[in-house]
């Protein structure tokens, strides 16, 4: 070829091969992820056939974290983050310290020195920024209190790992040395410095800054603009505080959301960087898979299954003791033990690290790499297992209240609504002035809270999904109103709405002549076409103008 074509060519294999294989786990009824791990593995260095530029992969990967972490913080106010801190920062630092502690263990059994071995146990106590919220926001949990504690819990980790990052070059690169008691401690206090620099700056600056030139760009009437602002403070923040304060990628990207979700743009914002978070979420996972060598599993079988049990079952007991020591839920407690029996990106990097170093043997990075990989593999199915120990739970404690009281249903609208932006809002005002029942679903919290005050009822949650449907009484309900913009998930929502209740009286919403076809194709009794509705009021008035 005339010109270096890696980077192509490393995004078109592992999006390519992640796809096939997606789809065939989505056909198999297991999580996508799977797929994209082995997907991974079929295109790594350690399988025969094309293989694609791991570096090249990971820093692709980098950016799905950065991107991911910042539509986090777009719905996770400092108010959130403040409200978990009493068991975040206890419960993260404490689950650390076992994990490490039990990692530890294990080293030594295996014969490495102290040092390679807690760099290993650091290595399995920190949890993966994308697993951890692919799985909380496929299940709709980000915005409950056992999300918000799992991602306090994250943000702390995170925390941990960035002092960890610069501590351990003081600890083992100085060994031998007589200032290193002193250097240790220059290097902490250089850290500590750089944090609380970091946070005043964002804070302090950030926070009127970047707000003014979103809102001036939003002013401009250019959405290719806006995207690529929304972009550019998202991957600048999180570069910038990465190379000025040494913290990761990730914690400046959530602090960067967190900032821009104080501002009324904050549900555009994440509508303009969701198609890229997905995409970059997905080479993150063919990242993992492509650092996997198979033959690990065969030659060193005992290490592999004492490390994926520290991970899977050593950080969850510890985890769900802790949060339940709090006092908090068995629900909560089981939530937050399965979102943190998994490792990622931070444990990657530590591993290289102490391999760097020469404390930490390629043996363990190869353990890390194949606890990661396996813990990810696992970590759907465990959820799914927590998901419906959760749903037994909460059938039992219902059971309990029925048998005391009669639970009267807070509204039996006849009508449901998806959706309550711009179009939706005027909707729901209408109806709800009037005096009828109302159930909207919206899985925004401002525009929830917004319909909740207009006087519906509200289903925080994704529209698509059955369950949710459920929920809302669709099946007992007369008119199911789509005011939602996405024309895919519009019809996948007539589709099953249609499948629940054949008797709906579906009205939907669309921007085109194919949205159209595609929505009555699939069960909508009336479709409304904004463009084609404008243009006959505007077509009217001119007639009467003329008349």
């Amino acid at each position: 070829m005339p010109h270096d074509t890696s980077l192509i060519g490393t995004i078109v294999a592992g999006l390519g091969v992640a796809f096939l294989m997606g789809a065939l786990a989505h056909r198999l009824k297991i999580s996508p992820i799977a797929g994209y791990l082995l997907a991974g593995v079929m295109v790594g260095p350690f399988t025969p056939g094309f293989v694609a530029d791991t570096g090249l992969a990971l820093q692709l990967a980098e950016i799905g974290v950065i991107l991911l972490m910042f539509g986090v913080g777009l719905h996770f106010s400092l108010k959130d983050l403040l409200s978990v801190r009493k068991i975040a920062v206890p419960g993260a630092i404490l689950q650390i310290a076992v994990a490490t502690a039990l990692g530890m263990m294990l080293g030594l059994w295996l014969g490495w020195s102290v040092e390679g071995s807690i760099v290993f146990g650091l290595a399995l106590s920190v949890a993966s920024t994308v697993v951890l919220l692919r799985a909380l926001q496929a299940r709709d949990m980000v915005e409950t209190e056992k999300g918000r504690i799992a991602v306090g819990w994250l943000i702390v980790e995170d925390l941990v790992m960035v002092l960890a990052l610069v501590l351990l070059p003081a600890m083992f690169g100085s060994r031998g040395d007589e200032g290193g008691s002193a250097g240790l401690l220059q290097s902490t206090a250089i850290v500590l410095l750089k944090v609380v620099g970091f946070g005043a700056f964002m804070f302090v600056v950030a926070r009127r800054v970047l707000p003014w030139v979103l809102h001036w760009v939003a002013h401009s009437g250019s959405r290719e603009l806006f995207r690529l602002a929304v972009l550019a403070i998202a991957l600048g923040v999180a570069f910038g505080a990465a190379v000025i304060f040494d913290v990761s990628f990730a914690l400046g990207a959530f602090f960067a959301g967190m900032i821009l979700g104080e501002t009324q743009l904050s549900r555009r914002a994440a509508e303009e960087t969701l198609p890229l978070r997905d995409a970059f979420a997905v080479l993150f996972f063919v990242s993992v898979g492509m650092l996997f060598d198979p033959k690990v599993l065969i030659e060193q079988p005992g290490p592999v299954l004492a490390t994926v049990a520290i991970i899977v079952v050593g950080k969850s007991v510890a985890a769900f003791a802790l949060v339940r020591a709090f006092g908090h839920k068995l629900q909560t407690a089981l939530t937050i033990s399965v979102s943190l029996a998994q490792i990622g990106e931070f444990s990657f990097i530590l591993a290289g690290l102490g391999v760097g170093l020469k404390v930490l043997p390629e043996t363990g990075r190869d353990l890390i790499l194949a606890g990661s990989l396996l813990s990810i593999l696992f970590n759907p199915i465990l959820f799914s297992l927590a998901v419906k120990r959760l749903r037994a739970e909460e059938a039992d404690e219902a059971a309990v209240v029925a048998a005391d009281e009669e639970i009267v249903p807070a509204c039996n609208a006849g009508v449901v609504l998806i959706g309550y932006g711009r179009v939706g809002s005027h909707i729901g005002s209408l109806i709800c002035g009037r005096g009828e029942g109302l159930t909207v679903i919206e899985d925004q919290k401002d525009m929830a809270t917004a319909a909740r005050e207009a006087g519906a009822t509200v289903i925080v949650g994704d529209a698509t999904k059955e369950s949710i449907l459920r929920q809302a009484g669709l099946d007992e309900a007369a008119t199911l109103l789509i005011a939602i913009p996405e024309g895919v998930e519009a019809g996948a929502i007539v589709r099953r709405a249609r499948a629940i209740n054949p008797k709906l009286v579906i009205v939907a919403r669309a921007h085109s002549d194919e949205e159209v076809t595609d929505l009555v194709r699939r069960g909508a009794d009336h479709v409304v076409m904004a463009e084609r509705e404008t243009a006959s009021r505007m077509a009217e008035r001119a007639m009467l103008t003329l008349a």
